[in-house]
């Protein structure tokens, strides 16, 4: 059990059956009246974001999230297959589980599959990735003195903004948490 006077960032916490995250929260303490801790939480299932006043005394169930480096192997055209790396399990994911993350991983590549209950709820790519651009179009010579960005199709067929200079076949390094450009792979 979790109290809401020891939640922070991050803390998963159970509440009618459902788990949540804490994103935000903020002890309160005001001169009159009884001490509340103003929580915004997230549904890790649903995605859905609330914010609420608890009493710090009010207690939760702890909600355990597993999470699993596992390898991305396949799609059949309707579901994502992830191999366990350890038991070699593998299991079916949809594409509103994976959606995030897809563009980023390719075949054969690892990437986060997180569970609770032994049912996985979402997956993430890793922070950074390398990835080759397969099409864009070619750079103006001349145009590299300012931040003119293009659109280009990496091999995934995520679209990422480029500078104008990035051509085709170049490997690039992409944040995935926001889909920027950070520069060519080493």
């Amino acid at each position: 059990m979790i109290s809401a006077g020891e939640f922070r960032k991050g803390v998963t916490f159970e509440m009618n059956g459902e788990p949540h995250v804490v994103v935000d929260f903020q002890h309160v303490k005001p001169g009159k009246g009884a001490a509340f801790v103003r929580t915004k939480y997230k549904n890790i299932l649903t995605g859905a974001t609330r914010e609420e006043a608890f009493n710090p005394n009010d207690k939760f169930p702890k909600a355990h999230i597993e999470t699993k480096q596992m390898q991305y192997l396949y799609n059949d055209g309707e579901l994502y297959y992830f191999m366990d790396q350890e038991t070699y399990d593998q299991i079916p994911l949809t594409y509103d589980l994976v959606e995030d993350a897809i563009k980023y991983i390719r075949e054969n590549d690892t990437a986060t599959v997180k569970f609770y209950k032994d049912n996985a709820f979402t997956v993430e790519a890793p922070n950074f990735v390398d990835l080759e651009v397969t099409e864009t179009e070619p750079g103006v010579k001349g145009d590299t003195a300012t931040n003119v960005t293009k659109a280009a199709t990496v091999e995934t067929g995520a679209v990422i903004q480029v500078p104008i200079f990035i051509n085709e076949g170049e490997k690039i390094q992409i944040d995935t948490r926001t889909g920027d450009y950070l520069g060519r792979s080493k």
